[in-house]
């Protein structure tokens, strides 16, 4: 039985290369490292970090913002462990928490990415930790979690859509306002959620043969 939300094995593979491809002409400083110059160029020039978008534009970049997710998870398998007796929602978050750490900051160490306004896009710098998005890993893979809960374990229909649209246009709406404020690179945010992407097939893996037989995490109904 395929999991609710659970990525294609075309999506995985397609994040897989993109991530690869952008992330080595990266660091070969190629066509990757022009692009991006140009969209912050461009998207600088319209200043609307000193103008009245900044508030609104920020907080929609929130919706990748790990404090803002955890509130969200917390409440909803808290819920969830509560009324269908398991920890299995919790195992998952945990599970999706440790891998989201190790795999973004380790990338982001390893590659050291300045951001725009730092003085230069710069690679291997001791303060730079652009690259990839963290919080375009975190939307992507934590609405994901969600959006998986909320369909295995018969939420109400508005719940489901509600976590679906977080799941699928809250990434795209959290890459355009922190493009919009130059708060990133335009690779940072692609290579963000393809890892987000990768993620969640593999704590999707790791429920199916490890968290499915943990003693005493019972799965609630399982509503497909």
């Amino acid at each position: 039985m395929v999991s609710a939300g659970r990525p294609a094995w075309w999506a995985l593979a397609l994040a897989l290369v993109v991530g690869l491809v952008l992330t080595v002409d990266l660091l070969a400083r190629g066509l990757t490292q022009t692009v991006d110059g140009w969209v912050s160029d461009t998207v600088g020039g319209w200043g609307l970090r000193d103008t009245g978008a900044y508030d609104p534009l920020y907080w929609v970049t929130q919706i990748g913002g790990r404090g803002t997710v955890l509130v969200v998870l917390l409440c909803l398998v808290g819920w969830l462990g509560w009324r269908q007796r398991t920890l299995r929602p919790l195992l998952r978050v945990l599970t999706a928490l440790v891998l989201l750490t190790v795999a973004v900051y380790g990338l982001k160490y390893a590659i050291g990415r300045t951001a725009p306004g730092h003085g230069g896009d710069l690679l291997h710098h001791p303060d730079g930790q652009s690259f990839p998005s963290g919080h375009l890993a975190n939307a992507v893979l934590l609405w994901g979690v969600a959006r998986w809960q909320a369909v295995q374990y018969g939420m109400p229909p508005w719940a489901q859509r509600l976590f679906w649209g977080l799941a699928v246009v809250g990434p795209v709406l959290c890459t355009l306002a922190m493009l919009m404020l130059d708060f990133h690179w335009l690779s940072d945010a692609v290579v963000g959620a393809a890892v987000g992407v990768l993620l969640l097939g593999v704590v999707h893996a790791l429920d199916a043969l490890v968290l499915s037989r943990w003693v005493g995490a019972r799965a609630g109904p399982l509503l497909s």
